[in-house]
């Protein structure tokens, strides 16, 4: 296969990366916006074992927020970047609640892959299909 055909096949792959883990996250986030302060309330205890225990809803709305706003970015390969940082962070801590909470590997390995393919798309970019490639076109790659 020559680089020209793989280059294609790269962006069609991320585009089908980007549209199935922003739908999966947009279905889970609206979700929690929807769900009213007591769960904003849960989610957002989760930093406490970082140190940040205070307003647990205001981190919980940030969350179910990053999950919402940067599953439907990343469909739409807009700020997929800082989006998927974003939403890598919220892996990261998904990943200590779990291993805090004692849970096994089978547990926390969900959202710790999740945010592997999430950071791994914040360092890969959103590929050629996408608003992202439209907003940089024309300027240097560097």
């Amino acid at each position: 296969m020559n680089i020209s055909a793989y280059n294609r096949k790269s962006d069609i792959g991320l585009l089908i990366l980007r549209l199935g883990i922003g739908t999966t996250f947009l279905l889970h986030g609206v979700p929690k916006l929807m769900a009213g302060p007591q769960v904003l309330d849960q989610i957002g205890g989760v930093m406490a074992i970082v140190g940040l225990g205070y307003m647990p809803a205001a981190w919980g709305l940030a969350a179910a927020i990053t999950e919402s706003l940067g599953g439907a970015l990343l469909i739409f390969g807009w700020f997929t970047a800082q989006a998927a940082m974003a939403m890598t962070t919220v892996m990261a801590m998904a990943t200590l609640y779990h291993i805090e909470k004692g849970d096994g590997f089978s547990v926390y390995s969900h959202p710790l892959e999740l945010g592997i393919v999430l950071l791994s798309l914040t360092l890969i970019g959103p590929g050629r299909i996408s608003l992202d490639a439209l907003r940089f076109r024309g300027r240097s790659q560097n």
